[in-house]
């Protein structure tokens, strides 16, 4: 109940937690007394809701909702409070929502006016899509045979199965994104590396950034999004997120300039993190076959 999720809260904030997400069960009563007791320890709360909507949980002063707008249970018709809608009606309601309908630009504009975030991770959903790619084969080369073959089993039965909600409502969340993005909410991206085993580290965080410039950002936003973003939110704008002196160096070095008029990325030269550089070939050949072991 309420009192337990408080109760949970300032246990992890004593070790040190300074942020926390709510999972699609939680009621009103319970989601709120977990933003009312982390805002009192100065921690931030996000969430991947479904029986509390978009719309209820910004009012009460959430920090960030995860997953676009796909997780959004404000236009199933007849959704019951406090209850996660069974099912794909949630799905079946974006499927049925205008991408210009004014109750989404409205919900956009409350959580602008509330100032919550919201974290784009269109990877995942593109591996439920029909009549998207499938991840490149050297990204398939560091999973698990087990894993691989699970991923490459059902990526091609969604394929098979021809159009689906998820790809019709696919596009549509890459302009919700972009509308709030736009009209002066602050998007950050994430990938989610959950699923069926489609979205893999590191590959995942590159699909991500030509989803966001499929989706019509340019490529000096879409770095931003990616990095300045997460870090403003975070809070972190001090030590992460720019390339500036005195700043935390983690940088990715590609092999030729971003082009402007395409989504897709050069190849990765090398990674840093926090000022050491890695061998991105080193890497992926120590890993290959191994990702899902641990």
């Amino acid at each position: 109940d309420a009192a337990d999720a408080v109760r949970q809260v300032g246990y992890w904030a004593d070790v040190g937690a300074t942020s926390y997400k709510g999972y699609m069960h939680l009621t009103r009563e319970q989601l709120d007394a977990i933003v009312k007791a982390a805002h009192a320890r100065k921690a931030k709360v996000t969430a991947h809701l479904c029986a509390v909507t978009y719309a209820e949980a910004t009012a009460m002063g959430i920090d960030n909702l995860e997953h676009g707008f796909f997780a959004s249970t404000d236009f199933v018709d007849g959704k019951q409070p406090d209850v996660c809608t069974s099912g794909d009606a949630a799905p079946k309601s974006l499927d049925a929502l205008a991408v210009d309908d004014p109750r989404m630009a409205a919900l956009q504009r409350q959580m602008i006016d509330n100032k919550v975030a919201l974290t784009s991770t269109l990877t995942i959903f593109e591996t439920f899509s029909y009549g998207r790619p499938m991840a490149p084969a050297a990204a398939l080369d560091l999973l698990m045979p087990q894993l691989r073959e699970q991923y490459v089993s059902r990526y091609t039965a969604i394929q098979r199965g021809g159009p689906n909600p998820h790809g019709r409502i696919f596009p549509k969340n890459m302009v919700w994104e972009k509308q709030f993005h736009d009209a002066g909410g602050l998007l950050v991206a994430g990938t989610d590396p959950t699923g069926y085993g489609g979205v893999i580290p590191g590959y995942s965080s590159l699909r991500q950034f030509e989803l966001l410039r499929e989706a019509g950002f340019d490529a000096a936003t879409t770095v931003k999004v990616m990095t300045f973003n997460g870090a403003t939110y975070l809070g972190r704008t001090a030590d992460i997120g720019r390339i500036a002196p005195g700043l935390r160096a983690d940088l990715v070095a590609f092999a030729a300039p971003l082009d402007a008029t395409k989504p897709a990325l050069p190849e990765v030269s090398w990674t840093m993190k926090a000022g050491r550089a890695w061998d991105r070939a080193k890497i992926l050949n120590a890993w290959k076959g191994q990702v899902g072991l641990r």
